[in-house]
């Protein structure tokens, strides 16, 4: 049987952006948000509960959830 893998750790998401090359701004970039606001997702002062934090929680795979249009 297949484990479930939960949503992703800030410290997984900053391994996989030095892995990969990555800045916070360059993801942000790509993505359409803020980088402000993606440093304060990964840093835990924003809780990414709803809005634009919330999308940016979800593509992070920080969380579980849908991005409403």
């Amino acid at each position: 049987m297949a484990k479930k893998v939960g949503p992703r750790s800030a410290e997984d998401v900053r391994r996989e952006f030095e892995r990969k090359g990555t800045s916070i701004a360059e993801w942000a970039r790509e993505h359409g948000v803020s980088s402000q606001l993606v440093s304060g997702v990964l840093s835990g002062r924003i809780r990414g509960r709803i809005g634009r934090s919330h999308r940016i929680a979800v593509l992070l795979g920080m969380k579980d959830g849908e991005i409403a249009s």
